[in-house]
């Protein structure tokens, strides 16, 4: 019993002793000036401080600063604790099981605020049978905070009151080297977190970080961990990755990494299909523009895109094997987002968006009668034509139907009428109407 327990305690002292001792470094060398932050994390940091607390702006925000991008979001690291946090934000509330966090509410803003986490204990920490950590809420100093950070350029914590940047392991100059490096074994940090190897691809991709070759090496032997992340996890990932502004380069790097495989069953199968290929790449240039121009992304829209043309074969299949159209395709949607949910948890409104835009799109193909008009009142409709102009420069239908309905969506009432396109079967039909004749009388109408 006494050596089990000199066991741990020596455990836990020993990484201690070999936590290194951080660089201060000045705003002349970063550059992240405090006008660059946002005014709710300055408030934060100067309110924890105040209160004799140590406070941060930490990670994305200030690696993003340093090489010239535009933060979406800012987190402060503290030593606080998350109790301690509540009391002194009347706007705030403590969120998360697996990590106990403080979100504090400032005007439109939210600040994601947490504590110094303390070394990871194998002994103590709870985990699967994976070795992926469960459950971690042991707070310790600033400097174990910082080697338990995944990647060097994420453990960098900036101090607005002075515009310090606090370095531990060297992030500032693996960012001027261009060269993104896990703390630690990497080995045994994707074990802990399997998540942490999308998150190698997508920061690779969007900062144009060289992944450094220790870090790189394991990834591919790896990958299978990623099936005992949960779905809904893995699906928050997925979409920082889609909605990145990289996009294009995030998923090229997840290939290149071998790490594509069983995310999204179209990127399995993206090289045998040239044409699914073509649309999922226009589609992911589409949105990194969005993304790069300030312009809102529908979440809805890009797996609607990522995951047609599974739909495409499955609907076709259907029809082939007898079914009805309609009835066929919407067997099909509901067929492609089950076997989905099993990868990625796609929440039930994002999920509705999606069937709304894919069921839209066999109604372009009526162009006569009353059909044209009711479609235009759809509020999916500006989300589904862009869909359907994205199948058109792919080239899986002809580029004269989302033109034509571009014309007619513009055109003045009697220019509309002049432009409905008759059925192939003749035209539409008019219905008769039939006249009540007036009672007492058997006399035709227009007698």
């Amino acid at each position: 019993m006494i050596r089990k327990l000199l066991r741990r305690v020596f455990r836990r002292a020993a990484p201690a002793n070999a936590l290194p001792e951080p660089a201060v470094i000045p705003v002349t060398r970063h550059g992240v000036r405090r006008e660059l932050i946002s005014p709710a994390a300055n408030k934060v940091c100067a309110v924890l401080q105040e209160a004799g607390h140590k406070a941060y702006v930490v990670g994305g925000a200030v690696r993003d600063i340093i090489v010239g991008q535009t933060p979406k979001d800012f987190d402060v690291a503290t030593s606080a604790t998350p109790e301690e946090v509540r009391a002194l934000f009347r706007r705030s509330r403590i969120i998360g099981r697996r990590f106990k966090i403080v979100h504090v509410m400032s005007g439109p803003e939210t600040i994601e605020v947490s504590t110094f986490r303390a070394m990871q204990d194998a002994e103590s920490t709870e985990t699967d049978e994976h070795g992926r950590v469960l459950r971690d809420n042991v707070f310790g100093s600033m400097a174990e905070d910082a080697t338990r950070r995944d990647f060097t350029v994420n453990a960098l914590y900036y101090d607005p009151s002075d515009e310090t940047v606090i370095d531990y392991h060297h992030g500032v100059a693996d960012l001027q080297q261009k060269t993104l490096r896990m703390i630690g074994d990497p080995r045994v940090r994707y074990r802990e977190d399997p998540v942490r190897m999308l998150r190698a691809a997508r920061l690779g991709a969007k900062l144009g970080l060289s992944i450094d070759p220790a870090a790189r090496a394991p990834i591919r032997e790896m990958a299978d961990l990623l099936e005992n992340v949960p779905p809904a996890r893995l699906f928050d990932e997925m979409l920082k990755l889609l909605m990145s502004g990289h996009a294009v380069k995030c998923l090229r790097q997840l290939r290149e990494e071998g790490l594509h495989h069983g995310l999204l069953p179209l990127l399995d199968v993206i090289l045998e299909q040239p044409l699914g290929e073509r649309f999922v790449w226009l589609s992911l240039e589409n949105t990194d523009d969005r993304v790069r121009q300030g312009k809102p992304v529908s979440p809805g829209f890009l797996f609607a895109t990522l995951l047609w043309h599974e739909v495409l074969a499955d609907w076709e299949a259907r029809k082939a094997d007898g079914a009805h159209s309609q009835p066929a395709l919407f067997d099909a949607m509901d067929a492609v987002l089950d076997k989905q949910s099993g990868k990625l948890a796609i929440t039930r409104r994002i999920a509705g968006d999606i069937k709304e835009i894919w069921a839209l799109q066999p109604r372009f193909e009526k162009r006569a009668g009353k059909t044209p008009y009711r479609l235009l009142e759809q509020p999916r409709y500006r989300a589904a034509w862009d869909f359907l102009r994205l199948r058109a420069q792919s080239g899986e239908i002809p580029m004269e139907l989302p033109d034509w309905w571009d014309a007619f969506a513009d055109a003045n009432p009697e220019a509309r009428e002049s432009m409905l396109v008759p059925d192939k079967s003749g035209g539409a039909k008019k219905r008769r109407r039939r006249r009540k004749p007036s009672s007492g009388s058997t006399a035709p109408v227009d007698a």
